[in-house]
């Protein structure tokens, strides 16, 4: 037995798995009734405690979002015991409830059809046989941290904790293309997936980019993360990394890649996902009339995770902090922070740089003079020299928060 051989007798061990559990529509439905407790996520907006679940099938304990479809948020300590994101706690975020919760991995087949010299359709064991690219890259919620957008905006609360990263191994989409053969005239290529509407008037979640993206080489359909089969929940047994773009192109489940000559005009591309064409996305609460793009690239970003907001210390006089940053579309170049309210900054020294698209650690000791309340800043500055602003944006789809962020502490 080759190596492909044993990698899908391993895909065939997770149906099993699977189907043990009984994961059903039922379990997944019945899981906030096993909900392990309540966790405050101090949204300024409306109500903000949330139940904790470790309930879903190959997940640990989890913020409950929503339970159908289910949305998971990762818990803010996690992301400070390492910059790779673990995968039973890995957030999850579904647009449709109808997710299939078994795979036969024999008879999926991908199809590659459309504006091609031929159609194709790839099982995964052709997959596996393809010559494969590892990449470390965040995969992050276009609303990561919506619940703090002020006025409060329609949408799944997430603090932020909607977001995750990890080593994904898989096959470069650039590859698949060719093996279609693209004709002349293409312009971009669409994404479909195993999970349908609820309703039969409901728009089937499909994703876009542009043909020229497509083939950049960095966009690839992975079957690991890392260094496991991804979970059901994630998008087993293949979905798409689109990395340095935001987690509505990165389609789970995936079994359909059209190549199109024509710009694509489906809901989720034409009207849903879309942002101000404006700086940081940014406009004044209450505008309706203004131009808009589809959300795309991430911007930087950082968090200081040890510690909860809040939280309480016996005064000392060096203060450890620390915590990851991004740089969305480009590499961390710095992170700074402040424990003034911004009036002056200190740069952070930075841990081992795992790609351009992964979190990177940040860590430094601050010299506080005297007991009391402080409220520390973290600013990152990406390889492309942007840097996040102070001031939050607003848009209203709760979209693209990128500004610094706050963390409260007392010492006593």
């Amino acid at each position: 037995m080759d190596v492909f051989d044993v990698e899908l007798a391993q895909l065939r061990s997770r149906r099993r798995f699977l189907a043990e559990l009984g994961m059903g529509s039922g379990a997944l439905l019945a899981a906030p009734a096993l909900g392990q407790g309540l966790v405050d996520l101090a949204l300024p907006g409306g109500p903000s405690s949330r139940p904790t679940s470790s309930s879903f099938p190959e997940k640990g304990e989890m913020i409950l979002q929503r339970a159908r479809p289910p949305l998971l948020e990762t818990p803010m300590e996690v992301f400070d015991q390492g910059v790779f994101t673990p995968n039973d706690r890995f957030f999850v975020r579904w647009h449709w409830a109808d997710i299939p919760t078994s795979i036969d991995v024999q008879r999926y087949r991908i199809a590659v059809r459309g504006h091609v010299n031929r159609s194709l359709a790839i099982s995964l064991a052709e997959l596996l046989r393809m010559p494969r690219v590892e990449l470390a890259a965040v995969n992050q919620c276009s609303g990561n941290s919506r619940g703090l957008f002020q006025p409060r905006v329609a949408g799944a609360q997430w603090r932020h904790g909607a977001m995750g990263n990890a080593k994904w191994v898989g096959v470069r989409l650039r590859h698949v293309l060719d093996l279609a053969g693209v004709k002349p005239g293409a312009i971009a290529v669409r994404f479909g997936a195993l999970d349908q509407p609820v309703v039969p008037t409901g728009p089937d979640f499909t994703k876009s980019i542009s043909l020229d993206h497509a083939r950049d080489g960095e966009v690839m359909i992975a079957f690991e993360m890392n260094g496991e089969q991804m979970p059901l929940l994630n998008g087993f047994p293949v979905r798409l990394i689109v990395p340095g773009w935001y987690s509505t192109y990165w389609v789970k489940m995936l079994n359909d890649i059209e190549v199109l000559d024509r710009p694509d005009d489906g809901y989720w591309m034409a009207k849903a996902y879309k942002i101000p064409d404006t700086p940081h996305a940014n406009v004044a609460p209450g505008t309706k009339d203004f131009p808009s793009v589809p959300i795309n690239r991430m911007v930087p970003r950082s968090w200081i995770t040890g510690w909860a907001d809040g939280q309480t210390f016996s005064y000392a006089p060096e203060l450890p902090v620390g915590g990851i940053a991004m740089g969305g579309d480009a590499g961390v170049a710095k992170v700074e922070i402040s424990g003034d309210l911004g009036r002056t900054w200190h740069e952070a020294s930075l841990g081992p740089d795992e790609g351009r698209y992964s979190f990177r650690r940040f860590d430094m000791t601050l010299r506080v003079p005297h007991a009391g309340s402080y409220t520390l800043l973290s600013r990152c500055t990406n390889t492309n020299g942007v840097t996040q602003p102070m001031t939050p944006n607003w848009n209203p789809g709760g979209f693209m928060r990128g500004c610094v962020e706050a963390a409260r502490v007392r010492l006593t």
